[in-house]
Protein backbone atom coordinates (compact mmCIF):
# COMPACT_ATOMS: atom_id res chain seq x y z
CA UNK A 1 0.00 0.00 0.00
CA UNK A 2 2.64 2.38 0.90
CA UNK A 3 4.51 1.99 -2.27
CA UNK A 4 0.97 2.38 -4.07
CA UNK A 5 1.06 5.88 -2.86
CA UNK A 6 5.09 6.62 -3.20
CA UNK A 7 4.29 5.18 -6.94
CA UNK A 8 1.07 8.00 -7.01
CA UNK A 9 2.89 10.79 -5.82
CA UNK A 10 6.01 10.13 -7.90
CA UNK A 11 3.39 10.21 -11.23
CA UNK A 12 2.08 13.18 -9.82
CA UNK A 13 5.22 14.99 -9.11
CA UNK A 14 6.30 14.04 -12.97
CA UNK A 15 2.94 15.72 -14.16
CA UNK A 16 3.78 19.18 -12.43
CA UNK A 17 7.70 19.29 -13.16
CA UNK A 18 6.19 18.55 -16.99
CA UNK A 19 3.86 21.34 -16.73
CA UNK A 20 5.90 23.59 -15.34
CA UNK A 21 8.83 23.08 -18.32
CA UNK A 22 6.49 21.84 -20.90
CA UNK A 23 6.19 25.04 -23.58
CA UNK A 24 3.36 24.65 -26.91
CA UNK A 25 4.71 25.15 -30.20
CA UNK A 26 2.69 28.34 -30.00
CA UNK A 27 3.86 29.94 -26.91
CA UNK A 28 4.88 33.61 -27.42
CA UNK A 29 8.53 33.24 -26.45
CA UNK A 30 8.78 30.13 -29.45
CA UNK A 31 6.39 32.79 -31.87
CA UNK A 32 8.51 35.69 -30.85
CA UNK A 33 12.48 34.59 -29.83
CA UNK A 34 13.52 38.14 -30.19
CA UNK A 35 11.20 39.53 -27.86
CA UNK A 36 11.75 40.63 -24.14
CA UNK A 37 8.23 39.99 -23.81
CA UNK A 38 7.64 42.43 -21.17
CA UNK A 39 5.07 45.02 -21.33
CA UNK A 40 5.96 49.02 -20.75
CA UNK A 41 4.22 51.73 -21.56
CA UNK A 42 6.37 54.19 -23.72
CA UNK A 43 7.38 57.89 -22.69
CA UNK A 44 6.29 60.43 -24.90
CA UNK A 45 9.79 61.43 -25.23
CA UNK A 46 10.59 57.52 -26.63
CA UNK A 47 7.91 57.93 -29.31
CA UNK A 48 8.31 60.23 -31.93
CA UNK A 49 5.69 62.49 -33.82
CA UNK A 50 4.68 61.67 -37.30
CA UNK A 51 6.04 64.16 -39.75
CA UNK A 52 4.04 67.65 -39.55
CA UNK A 53 2.22 66.65 -36.54
CA UNK A 54 2.75 67.89 -32.69
CA UNK A 55 1.16 64.92 -31.33
CA UNK A 56 2.95 61.75 -30.83
CA UNK A 57 0.13 59.45 -30.15
CA UNK A 58 0.70 58.73 -26.52
CA UNK A 59 -1.01 59.88 -23.78
CA UNK A 60 -0.70 59.47 -20.18
CA UNK A 61 -3.18 57.69 -18.15
CA UNK A 62 -1.78 58.86 -14.68
CA UNK A 63 -2.87 62.52 -15.90
CA UNK A 64 -6.22 61.87 -16.61
CA UNK A 65 -9.28 61.61 -14.15
CA UNK A 66 -11.17 58.22 -14.85
CA UNK A 67 -13.78 57.09 -12.80
CA UNK A 68 -16.18 54.20 -13.45
CA UNK A 69 -19.85 54.32 -12.50
CA UNK A 70 -22.83 51.82 -13.57
CA UNK A 71 -23.81 51.89 -17.16
CA UNK A 72 -27.88 52.76 -18.11
CA UNK A 73 -29.56 50.39 -20.93
CA UNK A 74 -30.32 46.83 -21.47
CA UNK A 75 -27.76 44.31 -19.68
CA UNK A 76 -30.09 42.71 -16.73
CA UNK A 77 -28.52 41.63 -13.63
CA UNK A 78 -25.13 43.06 -15.09
CA UNK A 79 -26.02 46.08 -15.97
CA UNK A 80 -26.90 46.88 -11.89
CA UNK A 81 -24.01 45.43 -10.10
CA UNK A 82 -20.74 46.65 -12.12
CA UNK A 83 -19.66 49.58 -13.45
CA UNK A 84 -19.17 49.60 -16.65
CA UNK A 85 -19.50 52.96 -17.49
CA UNK A 86 -15.98 55.61 -18.25
CA UNK A 87 -15.81 59.26 -17.63
CA UNK A 88 -12.34 60.51 -18.42
CA UNK A 89 -11.52 64.21 -17.70
CA UNK A 90 -8.66 65.84 -17.72
CA UNK A 91 -8.05 69.82 -17.96
CA UNK A 92 -7.09 71.07 -21.40
CA UNK A 93 -4.84 73.97 -20.26
CA UNK A 94 -3.00 72.15 -17.51
CA UNK A 95 -2.25 69.31 -19.99
CA UNK A 96 1.57 69.79 -20.11
CA UNK A 97 2.09 66.82 -22.55
CA UNK A 98 0.18 68.62 -25.39
CA UNK A 99 1.31 71.52 -27.38
CA UNK A 100 0.12 74.64 -26.89
CA UNK A 101 -1.30 75.15 -30.25
CA UNK A 102 -3.11 71.81 -29.78
CA UNK A 103 -4.62 72.39 -26.61
CA UNK A 104 -6.16 75.81 -28.52
CA UNK A 105 -7.41 73.87 -31.30
CA UNK A 106 -8.55 70.79 -28.97
CA UNK A 107 -10.73 73.75 -27.26
CA UNK A 108 -11.95 75.20 -30.33
CA UNK A 109 -13.13 71.97 -32.04
CA UNK A 110 -14.53 70.62 -28.66
CA UNK A 111 -16.20 73.40 -27.23
CA UNK A 112 -19.86 71.62 -26.30
CA UNK A 113 -17.27 68.41 -24.01
CA UNK A 114 -15.47 71.27 -21.98
CA UNK A 115 -17.44 72.09 -18.71
CA UNK A 116 -16.78 75.21 -17.28
CA UNK A 117 -14.15 74.44 -15.50
CA UNK A 118 -12.13 73.59 -18.53
CA UNK A 119 -12.59 69.81 -18.08
CA UNK A 120 -12.40 67.94 -21.70
CA UNK A 121 -15.38 65.21 -20.72
CA UNK A 122 -15.13 61.77 -22.25
CA UNK A 123 -17.70 59.05 -21.81
CA UNK A 124 -18.23 55.69 -22.97
CA UNK A 125 -20.51 53.00 -22.41
CA UNK A 126 -21.09 51.58 -25.42
CA UNK A 127 -20.26 47.98 -24.48
CA UNK A 128 -20.43 45.64 -21.05
CA UNK A 129 -17.08 45.45 -20.50
CA UNK A 130 -15.11 47.90 -18.47
CA UNK A 131 -11.59 47.64 -20.15
CA UNK A 132 -13.24 47.38 -23.76
CA UNK A 133 -15.64 51.09 -22.64
CA UNK A 134 -11.79 52.54 -21.18
CA UNK A 135 -10.26 51.94 -24.07
CA UNK A 136 -12.67 53.16 -26.71
CA UNK A 137 -12.78 56.07 -24.63
CA UNK A 138 -9.45 56.53 -24.63
CA UNK A 139 -9.54 56.03 -28.33
CA UNK A 140 -12.40 58.93 -29.06
CA UNK A 141 -9.58 60.75 -27.38
CA UNK A 142 -6.78 60.43 -29.17
CA UNK A 143 -8.69 61.04 -32.14
CA UNK A 144 -9.64 64.21 -31.27
CA UNK A 145 -6.18 65.20 -30.22
CA UNK A 146 -5.31 64.04 -33.90
CA UNK A 147 -8.05 65.79 -35.18
CA UNK A 148 -6.69 69.27 -33.00
CA UNK A 149 -3.02 68.55 -34.38
CA UNK A 150 -3.62 67.97 -38.02
CA UNK A 151 -2.15 71.73 -39.38
CA UNK A 152 -4.30 73.54 -41.55
CA UNK A 153 -4.71 72.79 -45.21
CA UNK A 154 -2.44 74.96 -47.66
CA UNK A 155 -4.94 76.43 -50.03
CA UNK A 156 -2.93 76.99 -53.63
CA UNK A 157 -3.27 80.32 -55.63
CA UNK A 158 -5.21 78.69 -58.20
CA UNK A 159 -8.20 77.33 -55.90
CA UNK A 160 -8.25 80.92 -54.74
CA UNK A 161 -8.68 82.49 -58.52
CA UNK A 162 -11.17 80.11 -58.92
CA UNK A 163 -13.25 80.69 -55.47
CA UNK A 164 -13.04 84.19 -56.68
CA UNK A 165 -14.02 83.67 -59.98
CA UNK A 166 -17.15 81.28 -59.03
CA UNK A 167 -18.29 84.21 -56.35
CA UNK A 168 -17.82 86.82 -59.13
CA UNK A 169 -19.87 84.79 -61.37
CA UNK A 170 -22.47 84.14 -58.64
CA UNK A 171 -23.05 87.88 -58.24
CA UNK A 172 -23.69 88.85 -61.29
CA UNK A 173 -26.34 85.59 -61.86
CA UNK A 174 -27.65 87.61 -58.68
CA UNK A 175 -27.81 90.79 -59.61
CA UNK A 176 -28.92 90.09 -62.88
CA UNK A 177 -32.09 87.85 -61.72
CA UNK A 178 -33.01 90.70 -59.42
CA UNK A 179 -33.29 93.61 -61.99
CA UNK A 180 -35.54 91.35 -64.04
CA UNK A 181 -37.52 90.89 -60.56
CA UNK A 182 -37.68 94.57 -60.54
CA UNK A 183 -38.57 94.49 -63.99
CA UNK A 184 -41.32 92.41 -63.70
CA UNK A 185 -42.50 94.13 -60.59
CA UNK A 186 -42.65 97.80 -62.43
CA UNK A 187 -44.77 96.27 -65.49
CA UNK A 188 -47.42 94.99 -63.48
CA UNK A 189 -47.55 98.33 -61.21
CA UNK A 190 -47.94 100.59 -64.86
CA UNK A 191 -51.29 101.27 -65.10
CA UNK A 192 -53.30 100.56 -68.07
CA UNK A 193 -54.51 103.49 -70.37
CA UNK A 194 -58.20 103.45 -71.49
CA UNK A 195 -58.81 104.37 -74.87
Amino acid sequence: MNTILSFHKLISNQRNVVKRFYKSSISLDKLYPNSSMLLKTPTPDQVKAPDGLKFNGVIPVEELDITYSRSSGPGGQHVNSVSTKVDIRFKVNAANWLNEDVKKQLIELNKNRLNKDGYLIIKSDRTRSQQLNLADAMTTLRNMIWKAAKPAPQISEDTIDRIRIRQEKQNRERLIEKKMRSMTKAQRRETPVDI
